[in-house]
């Protein structure tokens, strides 16, 4: 998985490759099945959140992941009862696969008193350490810092817990990378970096922001080890995870991941054909082709482990589960007045 130049995506950053059915021959079918389910019920839910978005209905900004959700089920295959998740600004799907509550996450998008954050962070600030995510934010690599320092609790306690942070690429231009990075390295902290490379922050594309298209130098710069993986193969992503996981447990120190994947909407709001105000470039439909759902059941199909029959009814279960959490968060109550600040501010 791990390319040999440490600086350059080659052939992963073609949408014109990797459109093939993935191999799940390191995947269960029950497993497979499961994350399938999942990455439906991620597509749903941001699909959702998209049209309400359009609608009006939801008011804050929403930056959606759909075509990455593979990224994020891969990343939370491997998350242990005592570790701890940051995501970024684009959660929702860390959120989800983590084991998240739609119904929380929608309640919390459109402002409601039931939300994950009580109704008072919107779609970038989401919690839910019950499933093991602490936390994400809206600062681009602000919850790195946080991570290493999660990670360096967890080396502490001396339970073989581990502590991950997601981030995008435009996050490895921020200083705060580079000082966790040092530190995590320098202290041998149980810390996961785990980089969804989209190839744009914000509108710009990753090479006219940075002299390579592949953030694993920084990783080797570091003396890091790393993997480079498809990030819209299922499988092999859970495999990257898992050694990851495996070597950060081990007391082995931290580990990189570079997963390379496209947004199919635009940097924020429910927009295919404009990003931030820029024209879209004309390979999103190749980009499509990369689906990680649709060659994730192409390989359960092929296999004989899926019908056609059974996905569509999988497909509709996601969007009649959706639908149902939808109707309720609109009916759900917005937080008391009084709350405005005793959730925003802590007390002395």
């Amino acid at each position: 998985m791990a390319s040999p130049d440490p600086a350059t995506l080659g052939a992963l950053a073609d949408p014109a490759q990797y459109h093939e059915p993935v191999d799940l021959r390191d995947l269960p079918p029950a497993k497979a099945i499961t994350a399938l389910d999942t990455l439906l019920l991620i597509r749903a839910v941001e699909v959702c959140i998209g049209e309400g978005v359009r609608a009006g209905t939801i008011r804050c900004p929403c930056h959606l992941a759909i075509g990455q959700e593979a990224a994020a089920v891969g990343m939370a295959s491997q998350i242990q009862p005592h570790d701890r998740v940051f995501g970024a600004h684009r959660s929702h799907a860390h959120f989800l696969a983590l084991g998240g509550s739609p119904r929380q996450l929608l309640d919390e998008v459109l402002g409601r008193d039931t939300g994950c954050s009580r109704g008072m962070g919107g779609s970038m600030h989401l919690r839910d350490v019950a499933h093991q995510f602490w936390g994400s934010v809206p600062i681009v690599g602000a919850t790195i810092p946080i991570a290493t320092g999660a990670a360096l609790a967890a080396q502490m306690d001396g339970r073989g817990a581990l502590a991950v942070t997601c981030f995008g690429d435009g996050a490895t231009e921020e200083g705060v990378f580079h000082e966790s990075l040092n530190l995590a390295a320098t202290l041998r902290l149980p810390v996961v970096f785990f980089c969804e490379n989209n190839l744009y922050s914000s509108h710009l594309h990753i090479g006219l922001r940075q002299p390579a298209d592949s953030t694993c130098r920084h990783a080797v710069a570091h003396c890091i080890p790393f993997l480079r993986v498809e990030g819209n193969d299922l499988p092999a992503v859970v495999a990257a995870m898992r050694q990851a996981a495996d070597h950060a447990r081990s007391g082995a120190g931290p580990f990189y991941i570079e997963a390379l994947t496209y947004r199919w909407r635009g940097h924020v709001g429910p927009s295919e054909d404009v990003d931030v105000g820029v024209k879209r470039k004309d390979d999103l439909a190749q980009w499509k082709l990369r689906d990680p759902i649709g060659r994730l059941a192409a390989a359960l199909e092929q296999a004989g482990h899926l019908s056609a029959a059974a996905l569509s009814e999988a497909q509709a279960h996601a969007r009649a589960a959706v639908a149902q959490a939808w109707d309720a968060a609109q009916a759900a109550p917005d937080p008391p007045q009084a709350a405005l600040q005793g959730r925003v501010f802590s007390a002395p």
